[in-house]
């Protein structure tokens, strides 16, 4: 049973920073791709940021340039750095890990941007 389990997450104030971890209970390198996604109050569930085995990164236009993620395959650890936070960026932030037919997720961590 693939486990996902999604730590980090808070409230902060706008410009603020915040790192979100993701234990996963198999090695990294076993998934096509791990990523970060959020769902935002009314809205629903985007991509925020994807990474693969060889370390190519993907990430949403509204978090380029602030959000970086990154995997520790020692440690079987995802992280999302979130960094220059605003309002829009709070949501339920879930992490995710794509085997060979089956999308596996967290349970997610909420993240608020508020002053």
């Amino acid at each position: 049973q693939v486990r996902l389990v999604e730590s980090g997450g808070g409230l902060v104030q706008p410009g603020g920073s915040l790192r979100l971890s993701c234990s996963v209970s198999q090695r990294i390198s076993a998934f096509s791709y791990v990523g970060w996604y959020r769902r935002a109050p009314g809205k629903e569930r985007e991509m925020v940021a994807t990474i693969r085995a060889r370390g190519t990164s993907n990430y949403a236009d509204s978090v380029k340039g602030r959000f970086i993620i990154s995997t520790d395959n020692a440690k079987y650890t995802i992280y999302l750095q979130m960094n220059s936070l605003t309002p829009e960026d709070t949501g339920f932030y879930y992490c995710s890990g794509r085997g060979l037919s089956t999308t596996y997720w967290g349970q997610g961590t909420q993240v608020t941007v508020s002053s």
